[in-house]
């Protein structure tokens, strides 16, 4: 494992030599001696009889205190200054904002849609943790829709798109663009309608115990602009959970690269790969980040993203009034927008930047029983089958300039921020930049034991299929799919004491 960063150029069709380096951070280099510091506490542990070294604060300095309440993960940075958490409470309110149609008397809150997918970020990320299927909203809250894209060709590729062509892979749909918005403002109509079917599945376990998968099958339905194109492909996506995205955002680009190994040359049969996205923020590729496939290279890019897409805001960086409307949907193009006041577009640059600072700074949990007994023993498992390969235990962040909150936080998000190919059971099909349709980024682990008490549930995965942590091992394939069958095959006590390690993080 190990190659230098300039290798992915030539993956997988020779664009373009890029150096994906972190232009969005203002970095401290490392010394020489910072950097062999760092390679002995990130060392993988050898010894399970005793938890590792700092391993029950997750986000090093950053760690909060456990509430008790389903506010656990809406808690500012350990480590945040007083006047910076003033800037984090703003940025909530502004995260928890209901916009409006426009026009309204309430110019700083207009500008809904006209197709949306949810009225504020809290309504898909609920609690600042991880969204559900529909069959579990008890509010109208929607934590869940569908991309949607064809297959790029020269036809569909802009002109703009053309000198990092090697990096598209799909187009937009002509009619109803990259996602498919379930509500519309009055006068417009909605375009589709989620519909799930599910298959249940039995699996048998060592020891006699068994278990139950339920395959879904998804459909648009009720089609607002007439049929999607003929080529469309769709993907399931749920809300993730909120916290930590700063120190994800922190750790250098180097290092995550470094783990990579796109030809498995240490043949162990993980083959984790970067995703290479265009940055409209700094107009040139970088790492992939954030989203599922690691579509985003940064957190202000993704929450710009999500305005547009999810809210149909207009922002800085994806600027257009009517959101997420194509061409095609001309009555949406020709509404009334909420850009024609002081403010430029519908959320300006200050606003974007406050969201964005409160989305860094969501602070992640303290670990619990980090010293248990079966903990300890769930944790020798989790190494011994391999599962640290693509669930990388730690990392240490960037030294930086401006962000004393993330600065050189030795921190454990149990991610390696790669793609992996995970099997055909949980292929979306669908490519996003490099990642393939059976490809998802490592989702960091940090918190997973507190969904049931920020959500009120433990539905997991992409798109909430798994009804438990075990249903989501159950569920790889692929290159984990050697790890999955060993989880099958090992006794209950060990399969016990895994899943209570992972409820600990």
């Amino acid at each position: 494992m190990g190659v230098d960063a300039s290798a992915f150029a030539d993956e997988p069709a020779a664009p373009p030599v890029w150096t994906l380096g972190d232009p969005h951070l203002n970095v401290v280099p490392r010394t020489p001696q910072e950097a062999k510091r760092i390679s002995d506490v990130t060392a993988m542990p050898t010894d399970f009889s005793v938890p590792h070294r700092f391993e029950e604060k997750s986000a090093g300095a950053a760690t909060v205190r456990v509430a008790k309440s389903a506010d656990a993960f809406s808690r500012p940075s350990g480590n945040i200054t007083f006047e910076d958490e003033l800037n984090f409470k703003v940025g909530n309110g502004l995260f928890r904002k209901l916009w409006v149609s426009a026009p309204a008397s309430t110019l700083a809150s207009d500008g809904l849609g006209p197709l949306y997918n949810a009225r504020s970020c809290q309504r898909c990320h609920i609690k600042d943790g991880r969204g559900h299927p529909p069959e579990q909203d008890d509010d109208n809250a929607i934590s869940m829709f569908l991309r949607v894209s064809i297959p790029a060709s020269a036809a569909t590729v802009s002109a703009t798109a053309a000198k990092i062509a090697d990096y598209i892979t799909t187009a937009p749909d002509p009619t109803y663009g990259t996602q498919l918005q379930d509500f519309a403002v009055q006068g417009h109509a909605s375009e589709y309608r989620l519909d799930i079917q599910y298959t249940e599945q039995a699996i048998a376990l060592a020891g006699g115990a068994t278990a139950s998968l339920r395959h879904p099958e998804y459909k648009a339905v009720d089609l607002g602009y007439g049929p999607l194109h003929r080529d469309a492909m769709l993907s399931p996506r749920v809300a993730p959970q909120m916290i930590g995205l700063g120190l994800l955002e922190a750790i250098p680009a180097a290092d995550i690269l470094a783990q990579a190994d796109p030809d498995d040359a240490d043949g162990d049969g993980i083959s984790g790969r970067p995703n290479v996205v265009w940055s409209v923020e700094f107009d040139q590729p970088m790492l992939g980040r954030f989203g599922l496939k690691a579509g985003s290279p940064t957190v202000k890019e993704q929450s710009a993203a999500a305005f547009a897409g999810d809210i149909g805001i207009s922002s800085p960086l994806f600027p257009a009034g009517a959101g997420e409307c194509t061409l095609a949907q001309s009555a949406c193009q020709t509404a009334v927008h909420g850009d024609g006041d002081n403010r430029g577009t519908e959320i300006d640059a200050e606003g974007l930047e406050l969201v964005s600072f409160y989305s860094r700074n969501l602070g992640v949990p303290a670990r619990r029983d980090v010293g248990g007994a079966n903990v300890l023993r769930g944790k020798q498992v989790f190494h011994a089958t391999g599962c640290a390969a693509c669930h990388t235990p730690s990392f240490v962040t960037h030294r930086l300039h401006d962000q004393p909150e993330q600065s050189f936080q030795l921190i454990w998000p149990y991610t390696d921020m790669l793609l992996h190919d995970m099997g055909p059971g949980l292929a979306d099909n669908r490519p996003e930049a490099r990642a393939t349709g059976r490809e998802w980024r490592t989702p960091p682990l940090w918190g997973i034991g507190l969904t049931q008490q920020v959500s009120g549930h433990s539905y997991f995965l992409h798109d909430g299929r798994a009804r438990s942590l075990l249903e989501a091992v159950l569920w790889h394939g692929g290159e984990a799919q050697s790890q999955r069958d060993a989880v099958v095959d090992m006794s209950i006590a060990d399969r016990a004491a895994l899943i209570a390690f992972l409820e600990s993080l």
